[in-house]
C-alpha cells in the first residue's frame, strides 16, 4: 500500500502533535514536582551543591586526635574531629530544593584511640585543643562555705565537679544532696583523706570501695571519678581506681586555698594560666570562695566553656561549627 503524499504529511502532523502535548505535560509535572518538593529533576543542582560540599568539606573538616600517654601530664584525652556528610547533607538540601548553609550537615568523628583504651594512668589536664576548663571542688570540710559556691556557680549557669569525703557524705548528708540536686557531679575523694601512697592495699581498696557505697546509698550516684587526697598517690591507688571504673584525677591550677591567701592573690596567681583543658583545684574556702567570680568571669572571656570534669575529659566537641559563607 503506497501513501499519497497528503497522508504521509497528516501523520507526521499526528505524530508531533502527540509529541508536543506530551512534552507539555512532561514539564508541568517537572513543575509541580520541583514546586511542592523542592527536588531538581535534571540533576544539575545536584552537581553544583556537590561542589559547593566538597569545597566546605575540604574547608572545615577536621581530623580528630588520639588520647595518649605524655611523658609530664600522663593521660591526656583525645578530641573528636569534624567532617561534613555529603550524602545527609544534599538529601536534605534537595528536600528544600535551595541551598542553605544551616542545612549543611556536618558529624563528629571520633579519634582511633580513646581515654579508655590506655593503660590507667592518672589525668593532669583535658586535651589542649578544646576550649574548656573545669573546677573540680574537693570537700571534706568548710560547710559554711559551700551555699555562696553553689550560689555563685548558679548564677553564672556553671555545672562543676564536687569530689566527696566518704565521711564527710556520712556526716551531712543533706549537705551532699544539695550539691547533687544543683545538678553538679560527684567524684570520689576517699573515705577519710588518707595519704594513699603510704596505706596497704587492702586500705586503699577500702577507702575508694566504702565512699563509693555511702555515695551510692545517700545520692544514689556511681561515681567515675576519683581525686587522691593531697594529691598524693600511687600506681597502686591508680590501678585499684581503675578496677572500680574510675579515672584518677589530678590538677592544672591549684589555688592552694588551704593555705588561706588573699583572694586576689588566687586571682592574680591563676588568671593568666586559664587555658584550654585546665583543671583548677580548690576547697570550700573563704579564699576560694570570693575568688571564684572574678576565675569563671576570666575564663568566660578567654572563650573557654566552664564543665564538669566528665565534660573536660570526655573526646566531644565543645562548639558547634560555623560555616562561613
Amino acid at each position: 500500500m503506497k501513501w499519497s503524499k497528503a497522508q504521509v504529511q497528516l501523520l507526521l502532523s499526528g505524530l508531533f502533535l502527540v509529541l508536543f502535548l506530551f512534552a507539555l505535560q512532561s514539564q508541568a509535572i517537572d513543575r509541580y514536582v520541583s514546586s511542592v518538593k523542592g527536588i531538581p529533576v535534571n540533576g544539575q543542582n545536584r552537581e553544583e551543591w556537590m561542589g559547593k560540599l566538597q569545597e566546605l568539606k575540604a574547608k572545615h573538616e577536621i581530623a580528630p586526635i588520639d588520647a595518649r600517654i605524655d611523658p609530664v601530664w600522663k593521660a591526656i584525652p583525645g578530641y573528636n574531629g569534624i567532617t561534613l556528610n555529603i550524602e545527609k547533607s544534599l538529601d536534605k538540601l534537595e528536600d528544600a530544593g535551595r541551598f542553605d548553609h544551616s542545612l549543611v550537615v556536618f558529624e563528629e568523628v571520633e579519634p582511633k584511640v580513646k581515654l579508655a583504651d590506655l593503660n590507667p594512668s592518672p589525668i593532669y589536664r583535658g586535651n589542649p585543643d578544646k576550649p574548656v576548663v573545669s573546677f573540680m571542688i574537693n570537700v571534706a570540710w568548710g560547710n559554711e562555705y559551700l551555699p555562696e559556691i553553689l550560689r555563685t556557680l548558679e548564677k553564672y549557669n556553671v555545672k562543676s565537679t564536687f569530689f566527696l569525703d566518704g565521711s564527710w557524705v556520712s556526716k551531712f548528708p543533706e549537705e551532699a544532696r544539695k550539691i547533687k540536686q544543683a545538678g553538679h557531679e560527684i567524684g570520689n575523694h576517699a573515705f577519710s583523706h588518707p595519704d594513699m601512697k603510704t596505706i596497704s592495699l587492702n586500705r586503699i581498696r577500702l577507702e575508694i570501695s566504702k565512699t563509693n557505697e555511702v555515695i551510692q546509698k545517700e545520692l544514689d550516684v556511681k561515681p567515675t571519678l576519683f581525686a587522691p587526697p593531697s594529691g598524693s598517690f600511687d600506681e597502686r591507688t591508680v590501678q585499684m581506681a581503675a578496677q572500680d571504673g574510675m579515672y584518677t584525677i589530678l590538677w592544672t591550677l591549684d589555688t592552694v586555698d588551704w593555705r588561706k591567701p588573699a583572694p586576689s592573690e588566687i586571682i592574680q596567681r591563676l588568671t593568666p594560666k586559664l587555658d584550654n583543658g585546665g583543671l583548677i583545684l580548690m576547697h570550700p574556702t573563704e579564699s576560694s570562695m570570693k575568688a571564684l567570680p572574678a576565675l569563671l568571669e576570666s575564663a568566660q572571656s578567654k572563650g573557654l566553656k566552664v564543665g564538669t570534669v566528665s565534660e573536660l575529659i570526655s573526646s566531644g566537641r565543645v562548639y558547634p561549627i560555623e560555616v562561613k559563607r
